[in-house]
């Protein structure tokens, strides 16, 4: 979607009411009353942040000699040295929570050493803002067996897992791998072309390696051509799935939606809750994800660390969809936006300079300003609640009051739901090279990608120190299957298991006519009159926008006060009349989300439920979530809570310090 990258850079903060956030468990879809019920009854009363959880001794990996008090909070992991010589500011002495993608257990490989290790993997902000993985690995040594100094290892964890993913800890203090629900199985769908052909790479060296820090199982395919998302979800065995998550820009995640939405049982199929990791030129939606976690904007690789993390730690949180129909009379589901004027034309004639990431929407917008169109239309709206109008402007037309109110009060935080934990148990045709993150300060493990769990290798080790291996005990948890090995990469179409739950793949073809999702219940016949309580205007734009999320690009936010399921379409236009500096003045000031306080006259808002918008214009450009759809009148309205979106934690917990 549009953004203009360092020109315009834009945010906003997304606050929830307590009764919006989806409490059920990640990765399970509930299937009856009874037990959805269950699933979204709220979660237990916060514990203070400093409340101490667990408290203990630990010494070191691989240095021998240093000995650490370790303390378990709601909110972090408190640090503090104990010999050879106390520290009364500890450097690194405090792990947010927010900054872990998941924990293990470990052993020696050595059968003398009867210490167990417990390593949690990090990736704090550095200082110049990005960030960059670690691991910290203690050694629990404080018993005589390794039976006991494991069981010991693996309480720390498991609450620390169980902290990370929301799920509650007993009162009584007693922790046992009971605690932790079944594996999830996700499904990831990657565009080897996002991001200027940095998708694929970037999923290798910084998806899968904080996924598999982080138990979840998984099986990767990569989308061959236009439509190939869409063709493997209309297929997808659900019951085999807990989540789809897409690795590219939002093009993929419209595809799995609308596939979703185009199936006979979409009914079930579109409570298939969606994820999405940023690898694109836009990645709007990534960017209200990643501001609903409380991390600070953030573009390209930061993004989607900050991302990754969320996904990490689970949660999930329903999402509005808006059902557009278009002149022909098919219909598609929109996440994101429908754009007329200005902000459609940048989208489109920038996709020409593409090979040059987010670049392409600074050059496409200079273009754009320099030759800035108007066009003719009228604009319909049924407002969100009705409301007296305010005086009639000079074209003669209603003007909802809700024009004038540009910046409702933002709802209150949330609470979090929980998450799954597994470990990669599905074949993935990919190699197994050793991981790493650019820039960090030791070596990195080696990770197993599809199964048994991060791994040390022996140059972690001090001199005469045996390599550690994972704990099979925490690592492969019961009822889970065991890891399947990888193949290597085929030159030829992905490798799709036999017991992936996914249809071959079929040849190219353009996107049908939705005939499943819900009805539009609010909407009459294109074409035909409007009810009394709609507003119309009609005049000479510069763009219109509806946008459902508040984000329009990673780095700008249309609509600052818009949440995932506030069940409202955000309408915005501009006027005729405005100067191009005015306009570039409103887009820079995005970067803050306060363009509507610059006071523009011919900047307009109102929140609706449903909307028609009718070109009068014989040219132009329409787009629905960034794509170029047919040219014409088109209608929508917002079917509030219809999907769910993998989100993490909202910013309340998942703030960082």
């Amino acid at each position: 979607m549009l953004t203009c990258g360092a020109a315009w850079r834009r945010t906003r903060r997304v606050r929830r009411r307590p009764d919006q956030e989806l409490t059920g468990s990640w990765g399970h879809r509930p299937r009856s009353t009874l037990v959805r019920a269950k699933a979204m009854a709220p979660p237990p009363p916060p514990l203070a942040a400093s409340t101490p959880l667990l408290h203990g001794e630990f010494g070191s990996y691989p240095a021998r000699g240093p000995r650490y008090a370790l303390t378990l909070t709601s909110q972090a992991l408190h640090i503090q040295r104990l010999r050879p010589k106390p520290e009364a500011r500890p450097r690194g002495g405090l792990v947010p929570l927010a900054e872990v993608s998941g924990c293990c257990t470990l052993r020696s490989r050595s059968p003398s050493d009867s210490a167990a290790y417990f390593c949690i993997y990090t990736y704090p902000r550095g200082r110049l803002g990005g960030r960059r993985r670690a691991t910290r690995t203690f050694r629990a040594d404080g018993a005589a067996t390794y039976e006991e100094n494991r069981a010991e290892a693996q309480r720390w964890a498991i609450a620390l897992t169980c902290l990370l993913r929301g799920l509650p800890l007993p009162g009584d203090g007693e922790i046992t791998p009971d605690l932790l629900p079944r594996p999830p199985r996700l499904l990831l769908l990657v565009n080897p072309f996002g991001g200027r052909g940095l998708a694929w790479q970037w999923c290798k060296n910084y998806v899968l390696p904080m996924i598999s820090e982080a138990g979840l199982s998984f099986n990767l395919i990569q989308t061959e051509r236009q439509n190939h998302a869409r063709e493997l979800v209309q297929g997808l065995r659900l019951s085999e799935w807990d989540g789809i998550v897409t690795v590219s820009g939002d093009g993929l995640l419209f595809e799995v939606l609308n596939g979703l939405l185009d199936r006979s049982d979409w009914e079930e199929a579109v409570k298939m809750p969606v994820g999405i990791l940023p690898c694109g030129s836009g990645n709007a939606l990534a960017g209200a994800v990643n501001q609903h976690g409380g991390f600070e904007p953030a573009l390209g690789l930061d993004l989607l660390l900050n991302c990754s993390l969320l996904l990490c730690r689970g949660g999930g949180h329903p999402l509005d969809l808006l059902s557009v129909t278009l002149a022909s009379g098919s219909r598609c589901f929109s996440f994101l936006s429908v754009a007329w004027g200005f902000v459609s034309d940048v989208d489109i004639q920038s996709e020409r300079f593409r090979a040059l990431g987010s670049v392409r929407f600074t050059l496409g917008t200079m273009l754009g300003l320099a030759t800035l169109h108007t066009y003719r239309g009228r604009l319909s709206y049924l407002p969100a609640t009705v409301e007296p109008s305010s005086p009639a402007p000079a074209h003669g037309l209603l003007r909802a009051k809700s024009e004038l109110t540009l910046t409702p009060d933002p709802a209150p935080p949330m609470a979090h739901s929980p998450l799954h934990r597994s470990v990669s148990d599905l074949p993935l045709p990919l190699p197994q090279p050793a991981l790493a993150s650019p820039g960090s300060p030791e070596p990195l493990p080696i990770l197993s990608l599809n199964g048994g769990g991060p791994e040390l290798a022996g140059d972690w080790g001090g001199a005469g120190d045996a390599p550690l291996s994972p704990d099979p005990l925490l690592s492969s948890p019961p009822g889970s299957p065991k890891a399947a090995l990888l193949s290597p990469v085929a030159k030829g179409p992905p490798v799709i298991p036999p017991s992936s739950g996914l249809p071959p793949p079929t040849p190219d073809a353009r996107v049908s006519a939705s005939t499943c999702g819900p009805p539009d219940h609010l909407l009459p016949p294109l074409g035909s009159p409007l009810p009394p309580d709609w507003v119309t205007l009609e005049e000479d734009f510069v763009l219109m926008l509806a946008i459902s999320p508040s984000h329009l690009g990673a780095d700008m936010v249309a609509a600052p006060h818009a949440r995932f399921n506030d069940g409202l379409v955000h309408l915005c236009w501009v006027r005729s009349g405005i100067s191009r500096t005015a306009l570039l003045r409103l887009f820079l000031a995005m970067e803050r989300g306060s363009h509507f306080s610059l006071g523009c006259p011919q900047l307009g808002y109102a929140a609706a439920r449903a909307f028609r918008l009718e070109p009068l214009t014989p040219r132009g450009v329409l787009t629905v979530d960034g794509e170029q759809v047919e040219y014409g009148p088109l209608q929508a309205q917002m079917h509030p809570g219809l999907g769910t979106l993998l989100t993490g934690p909202p910013g309340c917990l998942g703030r960082e310090p």
